[in-house]
């Protein structure tokens, strides 16, 4: 027997066309909205730390997919093609091949430029792989405040970056906004922090219609100038120092001389306010000993809360 040729029904091919162009469209749109990345989640030390050998390290140590670099972003503008790291940290190197494993190699390889926070090892150190021992770049351009940008200027090796221009220093100010092109903007807003050898601050971003807050590193929301709940209001996504869950992470050290918020703290401060709000906030810069970063039940009560706990590679 002869089959029927297939008959398409006119109406549902034009359903399905329009539908895929809608969704295609939508997508295209979607691609060109700046937006950011996390590219580490840890402290400085990172997960799994250095002689850690407790409860909390042992499973990134047998896996390696559990590991998780140092607190880091990557601002994504699609539409220039363009992206800015923000912190260089210890695993630049490994966040840079995530970040071009995420996209697709669709930006190049390098930033257009490095915004960094402060002199902590886990934010900066990273930039000794752009030196002529590693990648030996040209000329990347690093945003640094004043002190931050002597100290690099002024001290071995990260002198001889500089002076080898393989990065390319630029001097930042508090509250002066730096427009990297037409449509993102990065404003350093300083922090109160252990500030040896160079001052602390957090960024907040604007990015197209969305507007965010880096801050990986404070001592405690009191003794800041700024109102964290204002500036919640103003912003669609806050990163916010999350190091340190509860005061008895870290028996063998007094947790005094470590000054962060403790995140059950900055989640009882924000109580009175609305869910709205409180879920903007994205806890991460968490400590090897920091249960959100390796027991699930944990993340699910700060969830419950109404906060979220950073998830590394994921875009906000």
């Amino acid at each position: 027997m002869q089959k029927r040729p297939h008959v398409v029904n006119i109406h549902v091919f034009l359903f399905i066309l329009t539908f895929t162009l809608c969704h295609d469209v939508e997508l295209a749109a979607q691609e060109q909205t700046p937006y950011l990345m996390l590219l580490g989640v840890a402290q400085d030390g990172g997960d799994p730390h250095i002689g850690g050998d407790r409860q909390c390290c042992e499973p990134a140590w047998r896996n390696d997919s559990l590991r998780r670099f140092v607190a880091s972003a990557a601002l994504v503008d699609p539409e220039s093609r363009q992206w800015w790291l923000i912190e260089a940290t210890p695993d630049l190197k490994d966040q840079i091949h995530l970040f071009r494993e995420l996209t697709g190699a669709y930006y190049p390889m390098l930033p257009a430029g490095i915004f960094i926070t402060h002199a902590h090892i886990g934010h900066y150190t990273g930039l000794m792989h752009l030196g002529k021992e590693a990648l030996n770049s040209a000329s990347v351009p690093v945003f640094a405040m004043p002190r931050m940008k002597t100290y690099l200027a002024t001290n071995g090796p990260w002198s001889q970056l500089v002076g080898h221009q393989n990065i390319q220093l630029v001097e930042i100010q508090a509250d002066s906004t730096v427009q990297v092109n037409s449509r993102i903007g990065f404003t350093p807003l300083l922090v109160p922090h252990r500030d040896e050898f160079s001052e602390t601050v957090g960024f907040q971003i604007a990015a197209g219609d969305k507007n965010y807050l880096f801050l990986p590193d404070i001592d405690k929301w009191h003794k800041w100038d700024q109102d964290l709940p204002a500036l919640l209001e103003s912003v669609d996504f806050a990163f916010l120092d999350g190091t340190f869950y509860t005061q008895n992470e870290l028996p063998y050290r007094n947790i005094q001389t470590i000054p962060h918020p403790l995140v059950v703290e900055t989640m009882e401060s924000l109580k009175p306010y609305p869910e709205s709000l409180t879920s903007k906030v994205v806890f991460f810069h968490f400590n090897h000993t920091n249960p959100l970063l390796w027991i699930e039940a944990v993340r699910t009560k700060v969830e419950r809360e109404g906060f979220q706990a950073g998830i590394q590679g994921m875009r906000y």
